[in-house]
């Protein structure tokens, strides 16, 4: 839905928006989309950048900007520096009153989506690498609830919180519930992970995450079998995908969740689920946006799926390996028919 609202702003563009229009005199009305321009353009510092938050050219900023500072006098609200727009003492004085306008135009739009009865649309979800590879795959899965087919499902993958209340994104599959906040909140499942190494290969260095993400739970569970067996990290990378492409390859070990290592032909697990690391998720959505038939559709998909995958996300699958510590894990690997008979029972 916030897709489908941020190209109705670009229709209107095309449409209202020619390159020879003058800027409005400050005697006429102020456009909405304008004081959204603004704002965009104060959270971003740049044109550009503003641009690709509200997904509109360059060009449409400039002119909405201009047309903005128009309706005040044509005086100009930021300053112009070689590393981009920042707000001067005029602008910053506009801020508070350009966010109450803000506030009440957008609980406006959440409550006329909340009321469209219609299930059609797109419903954009901002969640992490691992939960939206869970939710992509899951598309196609039967459950007992099934997502309409006239709904799209836009998966953002960003760690960083998007804003509910601004309509960022309509709702968000998070590891954390917020602080604060009119939410409706719901805790989905847990995510297991472990520790996974190609099928048959020695594979005793590690594939973890980069020194920058080294507060991940993951990275930190890695750096200390690191300590306490020296055995050195083989590579480091940013993403889940990069580890799982570098695992299977041979590179080294590393975590992935169990949904992912469990399911891969070439990937054998090497011991029980951590449950240290294990990922609580939880559906967060404005209150406002609840009662949305799109966005209630999808919150009842999503909780089918999780309970109806919970022993799948759990690694609960037969052929998991028993209790081995990451000491015993550095042995060489053997195919011994017994060990694998008495780790399948």
């Amino acid at each position: 839905m916030a897709a489908l609202h941020e190209s109705a702003i670009a229709g209107r563009k095309t449409r209202h928006d020619p390159a020879t229009r003058p800027p409005r005199s400050g005697r006429g009305a102020m456009d909405w989309d304008d004081v959204r321009v603004f704002l965009a353009v104060a959270r971003q510092g740049s044109m550009r950048a503003a641009g690709r938050a509200l997904g509109l050219s360059q060009p449409t900023i400039a002119r909405r900007l201009a047309a903005f500072e128009a309706t005040f006098g044509g005086q100009t609200l930021f300053d112009r520096l070689p590393e981009g727009l920042h707000l001067n003492a005029a602008g910053e004085q506009l801020i508070p009153a350009a966010e109450s306008v803000e506030d009440a135009v957008l609980t406006l739009e959440r409550r006329r989506a909340a009321a469209s009865p219609l299930l059609s649309g797109t419903v954009r979800v901002s969640t992490g690498e691992c939960a939206a590879g869970f939710l992509a795959r899951c598309l196609s899965e039967p459950t007992t609830t099934a997502l309409p087919s006239g709904i799209t499902l836009e998966l953002v993958d960003s760690r960083q919180t998007k804003n509910l209340a601004r309509r960022e994104a309509d709702m968000a599959l998070r590891h954390e519930p917020p602080e604060s906040g009119d939410f409706y909140i719901f805790k989905a499942g847990t995510f297991a992970c472990s520790v996974y190494r190609r099928r048959g290969a020695d594979a005793a260095a590690w594939v973890t995450y980069t020194d920058e993400q080294a507060h991940y739970a993951p990275a930190r569970w890695v750096q200390r079998q690191v300590e306490e067996t020296g055995k050195p990290v083989a590579l480091r990378a940013s993403s889940m995908l990069m580890h799982l492409e570098a695992i299977r390859a041979g590179t080294g070990r590393g975590v992935l969740p169990c949904y992912v290592g469990d399911g891969h032909p070439l990937l054998e697990r090497l011991m029980p689920p951590i449950p240290e690391i294990a990922a609580d998720y939880w559906i967060i959505v404005h209150r406002d946006l609840r009662r949305a038939a799109c966005v209630r559709a999808v919150i009842d998909w999503m909780k089918a799926l999780f309970a109806e995958q919970r022993d799948v996300l759990a690694g609960n699958r037969q052929g998991a390996a028993s209790g081995a510590s990451p000491r015993e894990l550095d042995a060489p690997h053997v195919d011994h028919p017994h060990r694998h008979r008495r780790s399948a029972a």
